[in-house]
């Protein structure tokens, strides 16, 4: 009997048209819109914008930067999704020479937007696909889901043998754009971006010399029985009846909890012997030590690190977490800054940069590190099968990047920084006028 395997034929990531670029003066109109906003949110604003870790370049919705913020329509949301479905769907298609009606089966992980007829639906009429298709439509989960959709497709493969599979990741950015004023609700606004993502799998030897990667482990933990856990990002509505997504300080504590408890598992499976005998005879030398504690060296048996670019603190965190260097959260920072933070979309973003750089080697280990709403931490890893440096997404513009971080000056800091100034405190003026003249 042989044994089920996971394989990656291909994977297509959205890009959208430049007249969809959210630079600073597109953020400034869409925050200045907002006349629920004061002195202290214009300030919390550009602190967060300063820190945020995106670019000029990233993609909002096209009801947002037309001003339709307050008044989105179930179309514009079904229209959001289209361009990146059928986009990234249509490419996908063409590069493969795979048939919509070759695939066995689909999931669509969007989190946000669950409409009737469901996604899945709509993506078999599109392309006629078969009657017996098995689809399955994921939603709630967060930046995470992508990675469930992937666990899930591996466990269908055990009863759905020489089969192909579609995974489609995105986000609904438009009709969930915060109007309110809560500092903690509005930070999505300022992460948030477009985006997405559309992967074939199959389970085929026959395609296994076709495959990019071959899916090696997965390990799902949901730490959602633990209230402050549960609560820590989650979608509410404000003391003023406006709808956001609201991003608590138990966040950090939920995240290190969930990651903590997930390489409990992962790690015995992707490290090697050795490195497990050392960490385990250096952690029994040192219990009655009070120097710091040992820590597992994973790049033993990790080669690349794909962290969700969820955001700067969000990387940085993970990063010194697991050890890395700034050459490991390089694809991070970068998707982030290009593309920000697209939610189930956002790690097939910096896989992409891996691979557009040339850093993806035959045999090397991929560990894809993912967050979510629930809360959940979803990671697995992944063996690539050949030499990979496809320019994907990323040809557009990848002669500028990396960017150093000395470089990585946000435009917010030198020409809204004014509005620190403690003097206008003391000051009532329209701060919209000043900011648009």
């Amino acid at each position: 009997m042989r044994s089920h395997s996971c394989y990656m034929l291909a994977y297509e990531c959205f890009k959208a048209t430049d007249d969809r670029k959210l630079d600073t003066e597109s953020c400034v109109k869409i925050v200045l819109r907002n006349k629920n906003l004061g002195l202290d949110q214009y300030r919390f604003l550009l602190q967060t914008m300063v820190n945020s870790g995106l670019g000029e370049e990233t993609y909002g919705p096209r009801n947002v930067l037309a001003g339709r913020e307050e008044t989105p329509t179930l179309m514009e949301a079904h229209e959001e999704m289209d361009e990146i479905m059928f986009g990234t769907l249509d490419n996908l298609f063409s590069k493969t020479g795979v048939s919509p009606p070759d695939i066995d089966i689909l999931v669509v992980d969007v989190s946000l937007f669950s409409p009737s007829p469901s996604l899945t639906a709509r993506i078999v009429n599109r392309y006629k696909m078969r009657d017996n298709i098995k689809s399955f439509s994921l939603s709630g989960m967060g930046c995470s889901a992508s990675m469930v959709a992937i666990d899930l497709v591996q466990n269908l493969f055990k009863s759905y043998k020489n089969a192909f599979a579609v995974v489609v990741s995105s986000e609904t950015i438009g009709p969930h754009w915060y109007c309110g004023k809560e500092n903690s609700m509005m930070l999505s606004n300022c992460l948030f971006r477009s985006g997405g993502c559309s992967v074939l799998l199959t389970d085929k030897p026959c395609l296994k010399h076709k495959a990019l990667m071959k899916l090696k482990h997965s390990v799902r933990t949901n730490i959602g029985s633990n209230d402050e856990a549960y609560g820590c990002c989650i979608q509410i509505e404000d003391q003023q009846g406006y709808n956001g997504f609201l991003l608590t300080r138990n966040l950090t504590k939920a995240a290190a909890k969930a990651f903590t408890m997930n390489l409990k598992v992962l790690v015995p499976k992707i490290l090697p012997i050795r490195e497990l005998i050392r960490f385990t005879v250096i952690s029994i030398c040192k219990t009655n030590n009070k120097t710091a504690k040992p820590s597992l060296n994973l790049k033993t048996g990790i080669q690349h690190f794909c962290i969700h670019p969820g955001g700067r603190a969000v990387i940085y965190g993970l990063g010194k977490s697991l050890g890395l260097n700034e050459y490991d959260m390089e694809p991070a920072r970068m998707a982030l800054h290009r593309f920000g933070n697209t939610s189930a979309g956002g790690l097939w973003y910096v896989l992409g940069y891996m691979e557009a750089k040339k850093r993806l080697k035959k045999g090397d280990k991929i560990l894809m590190i993912s967050l979510g709403a629930g809360f959940m931490c979803n990671n697995c890893v992944w063996e690539v099968m050949k030499d990979l440096g496809n320019g994907n997404v990323w040809e557009h513009c990848m002669d500028r990047y990396p960017i150093p971080r000395k470089n990585m000056i946000n435009p917010f800091a030198d020409k809204y920084s004014w509005i620190n100034d403690e003097r206008l405190n003391f000051v009532r003026m329209d701060l919209s006028n000043i900011i648009l003249s």
